[in-house]
């Protein structure tokens, strides 16, 4: 197993700077913010040729009672509690406050080796800057800067002196795992459906709007296939979205819609289907996602409603009659297994194989059945047609005069070839390349 190195302090304290310094990515979300990470996020680093995992933590605070404050309290202790090592950051331009001493305090009772990070030493004697830091009974503070690298090497290589020596390497297999994005609009219950489906309290479920800030990726395995779940924040119309944070959020959302191979719209039964759910489900189509629809809150929705949700999906998501749409109850934990079917279902669409010589039948099966209307004095001539590309699945068709092929004409063979192969939960693109003349011309030059 590799070491587990786990990133805690107060607010602000620039965590998420050197998780993605030492990650080599730009995962963690980071603005000049106090509070902004609220979940833990798990990565994969090397330092000093040994491998480890790192996690990134929100502000802790660690005698808080209640609210969105305790629960980030809960994160933080259940990385330090799973960690073989902890980084202890504090701040060197505010220097040593209450706040330190308390998380101090609790570190030492967790029983983890920790190792005192002073950030934000860049430009102030090594010495100066922690001075007052020794105060806390922790060790040597080492001062570092997360955001220009300064140090860092030292404390990651003093940190993983501390980690089983005996924790190998092990290799990175992706291979298969399925990614798996849920969005949708704030307090849909996007949190609540990924710990209903990992089993445990892993990201911050809240009763209120905006909780998750970040796109959250986590790793688990239900019936021997293995998933990546992401928790993704809560996408409101754009003249709302004034705060820098929140638009940063919904950057992070379109691109996990981006990456996935599925995508798990949730919508609220109780609010029923808004203009946004619209725009978030057209963003899924234009990028090509593999989706499902899940429903979500059904069990405290009235029949009489019920019937209004359905009748709403078909009139303002009628573009979505690809997707499975699944009534469900994140929160009672009903509607799980037939949702992960519908994203395995939907995923084997997505990377479905399409025999060329099926496929060339069933174009010419379509043309037999409608034509492709003429364009003046020609009708454009389909032949035979070919698979692109995966996720979306991608048909080419090759021929004549192709460009003359109006849109609808191409809808009309995107659903022929959809139902044709049986591809549920997956759109299909078609995509037309007109053979090149090597004689075009010839005459004219003569």
């Amino acid at each position: 197993m590799l070491p587990v190195v786990a990133l805690v302090g107060r607010p602000n304290v620039g965590k998420s700077t050197l998780f993605n310094r030492l990650t080599r990515t730009r995962d963690a979300l980071v603005h000049d913010v106090p509070g902004l990470t609220r979940d833990r996020r798990y990565g994969r680093a090397r330092t000093g040729g040994r491998d480890y995992y790192v996690v990134d933590t929100g502000g802790f605070e660690p005698v808080a009672k209640d609210g969105i404050l305790r629960e980030m309290a809960r994160q933080a202790e259940a990385a330090i509690a799973e960690s073989d090592v902890v980084v202890f950051m504090v701040d060197a331009r505010d220097g040593l406050v209450p706040q330190d001493a308390r998380i101090a305090d609790l570190l030492r009772r967790a029983g983890r080796p920790v190792v005192l990070a002073v950030n934000k030493s860049e430009g102030l004697p090594s010495a100066g800057a922690a001075a007052e830091f020794h105060e806390l009974g922790l060790g040597e503070p080492r001062p570092i800067s997360a955001a220009h690298g300064e140090g860092v090497h030292d404390l990651v290589e003093a940190a993983l002196a501390h980690a089983p020596a005996d924790a190998g390497a092990e290799p990175i297999d992706d291979e298969g795992r399925v990614r798996v994005a849920v969005v949708g609009r704030p307090n849909v219950g996007k949190s609540t459906l990924v710990n209903a489906l990992l089993g445990e309290e892993r990201v911050i479920a809240f009763d209120q709007p905006g909780t998750t800030r970040d796109a959250i990726a986590l790793d688990f395995e239900r019936n021997g296939r293995r998933y990546t779940l992401v928790d993704t924040a809560g996408v409101r119309r754009r003249g709302k979205v004034v705060d820098a944070v929140e638009k940063f959020s919904v950057i992070k959302t379109m691109q996990a819609i981006d990456d996935a191979n599925v995508v798990v719209l949730l919508l609220d039964a109780e609010d029923g289907i808004t203009e946004q759910d619209a725009h978030l489900a057209g963003h899924v189509l234009e990028v090509g996602r593999a989706l499902v629809v899940g429903i979500n809150k059904w069990d405290a929705t009235a029949a009489v409603r019920r019937e209004e949700v359905k009748r709403e999906i078909s009139r303002k998501l009628g573009f979505l009659d690809f997707a499975a749409q699944l009534p469900m109850s994140a929160r009672e934990g009903r509607g799980l297994p037939a949702l992960l079917a519908a994203v395995d279902a939907a995923y084997a669409a997505a990377m479905a194989k399409l025999p060329t010589p099926r496929l060339t039948r069933t174009l010419q099966l379509a043309v037999e059945r409608q034509q492709p209307p003429r364009a003046g004095t020609v009708r454009p001539k389909l032949r035979y047609a070919h698979q692109g590309g995966s996720n979306p699945p991608l048909v080419v068709i090759h021929g004549t005069a192709l460009s003359k092929v109006p849109d609808a004409y191409r809808r009309y063979l995107e659903h022929f070839f959809a139902d044709a192969f049986q591809l549920r939960g997956t759109p299909l693109r078609v995509q037309f390349k007109a053979g090149v003349n090597p004689f075009a011309g010839t005459a004219a030059r003569r």
